[in-house]
């Protein structure tokens, strides 16, 4: 494979992950059983159909997003050095946190309030209770950053601790190359990368098998069963950018795993039935088989999603390009406004194929437009993707090879990645 300077086809995977978010959260409300648990959004037209959409959406997104992330990681990492990253990673993932928090999660809370009261009466109902634990902690939708934070310095201290006390000639790491080329090249590989996170599905207290991964946004020391999963996306995501060559397996095979990923996807919901349920399951029997199939599906629809991105979006578009700037932006500020909309019409005699698209019409376009007006070419936009853009920089349609929107994001040489490994080494 011949390796372009940076890949369009890498960043638009990762955009459509953070941008398939919006979609998902804008048909949560419309999930069936929804408002027998209590979820103050919950919509009065329920959605077969937007569930099953929900399911697939969210058995992969996350996992996805945190492999790309690796990849880019490893990129940055062994072109910049140690600190030069560190400094980057603060500006880019640390500082988002801290700055966006204290403003998202009162606007976060306001639509659910309201909601509260509509479905109480219009009195104001008590607040749900919050974990006895000492590191509760709303991160809500945001909680990626903060994984991102701990996979960062947890990946960062692993390898200093392999380079310097284990593997000073590299014998560690040609090995674990051939393990994950092995992986990548053998359909049966995701199997073999399903497995922790099957296991750890079956240690999870109270795991409710339709939700997949428990969603680590309530706590300050995410769940055992996300930081297995997360981590070990994450690492592969950094492992295979030491062999970029690999991506020529996962664009070859992109048919062939995508039809495995919807296999598996449907023996997961034939197991547990096409319908939410957010109670435990009992059966040990069915845990296993479910875990198994789910964990399964997941590694192969990441690499049926990362294939199609190599084989579609290899070359620059400018609508693609334009959406992959947006993303991070868009994904931050979504919340609060698709909540809001969903309690505004959440009791409106309407049936669901008219609501959700008008949440979409009603929340999307103002997202698109803040991010034109008010980041694209302003330090908000420098500060979040790395540069400001003007009206000059709208990419063009070329046949150049593809482009990341990080600047940084650019896959080093072979001389450059030798130079790297020669000064890790000293």
């Amino acid at each position: 494979m011949t390796v372009p300077q940076r890949l369009h086809s890498i960043d638009a995977v990762r955009s459509f992950a953070l941008l398939s978010g919006i979609l998902l959260h804008a048909a949560l409300s419309f999930l069936p059983g929804l408002r027998s648990v209590g979820f103050p959004l919950a919509d009065q037209s329920e959605s077969v159909a937007l569930g099953l959409m929900f399911f697939l959406i969210h058995s992969f997104r996350m996992s996805l997003f945190f492999l790309i992330a690796g990849f880019f990681a490893h990129q940055q990492y062994h072109k910049q050095g140690a600190r030069s990253f560190l400094v980057n990673r603060g500006k880019r993932i640390v500082l988002p946190l801290l700055l966006f928090w204290p403003i998202l999660c009162p606007l976060v809370i306001i639509p659910i309030a309201y909601a509260a009261i509509q479905h109480s009466g219009s009195e104001i109902p008590s607040p749900p209770p919050t974990p006895d634990s000492p590191f509760f902690f709303p991160l809500m939708h945001l909680w990626f950053l903060y994984v991102l934070i701990i996979l960062y310095v947890v990946t960062l201290a692993l390898r200093g601790v392999v380079v310097r006390l284990f593997d000073r000639e590299g014998v560690v790491f040609r090995s674990v190359d051939r393990t994950v080329r092995e992986i990548l090249i053998r359909p049966a590989g995701a199997v073999v990368l399903a497995m922790p996170v099957a296991v750890a599905f079956l240690f999870e207290p109270d795991w409710i098998l339709w939700m997949g991964i428990p969603t680590p946004d309530k706590s300050l020391i995410p769940n055992l069963t996300a930081l297995i999963a997360f981590f070990l996306t994450f690492g592969f995501g950094w492992l295979l950018h030491r062999q970029p060559a690999l991506l020529d397996s996962l664009k070859a095979r992109w048919k062939m795993n995508l039809m495995l990923a919807a296999g598996m996807s449907v023996a997961a919901l034939t197991i547990n039935g096409p319908v939410p349920r957010f109670e435990p399951v009992e059966s040990l029997g069915v845990k296993v088989a479910y875990a198994v199939c789910y964990a399964t599906a997941t590694w192969y629809w990441i690499f049926a999603v990362m294939g199609m991105g190599l084989r579609f979006f290899d070359q620059p578009i400018p609508t693609v390009r334009y959406l992959s700037d947006a993303s991070y932006w868009l994904y931050l500020v979504h919340l609060p406004p698709i909540f809001l909309a969903q309690a505004i019409i959440m009791d409106w005699p309407l049936h669901w194929s008219v609501k959700f698209p008008l949440i979409l019409l009603a929340t999307v376009p103002l997202l698109l437009l803040s991010y034109h007006y008010c980041v694209r070419s302003t330090f908000v936009g420098a500060f979040l993707n790395g540069r400001r853009y003007t009206s000059a920089d709208l990419p063009q349609r070329t046949t150049e090879p593809a482009v990341a929107v990080d600047p940084s994001d650019r896959l080093p040489s072979t001389q450059e990645r030798d130079e790297a490994h020669d000064n890790a080494m000293s």
